[in-house]
């Protein structure tokens, strides 16, 4: 399978690109072999290939999540610039 030019002026006219005569052979070219490798892979035989789901068998293994204060609401205050009583005092942000 290959294409010609005037499928690349019209793909690229389709993504708003712009090429000049040289770089139109050279996306042609490019386009041409990729397209190729495209034909080459038709010819595998793949009957009794399972599909790939993921890349790897490896399962992720996630701990299980626990609440627990990191910190306590004292010395996070402690490190505010600014506030007032127990809040956290911030610029107003809304109208």
């Amino acid at each position: 399978m290959s294409t010609d030019i005037q499928t690349i002026r019209k793909i690229a006219h389709l993504a708003r690109l712009e090429f000049n005569e040289e770089k139109e052979q050279e996306v042609l070219q490019d386009l041409n072999k990729i397209l190729n490798w495209v034909d080459q892979l038709r010819e595998l035989d793949t009957e009794n290939v399972e599909p790939l789901i993921h890349m790897s068998e490896e399962v992720n293994v996630m701990r299980e999540d626990i609440v627990f204060n990191s910190v306590s609401h004292e010395d996070a205050l402690k490190n505010a610039p600014k506030k007032d009583s127990d809040y956290f005092r911030v610029p107003k942000v809304l109208e």
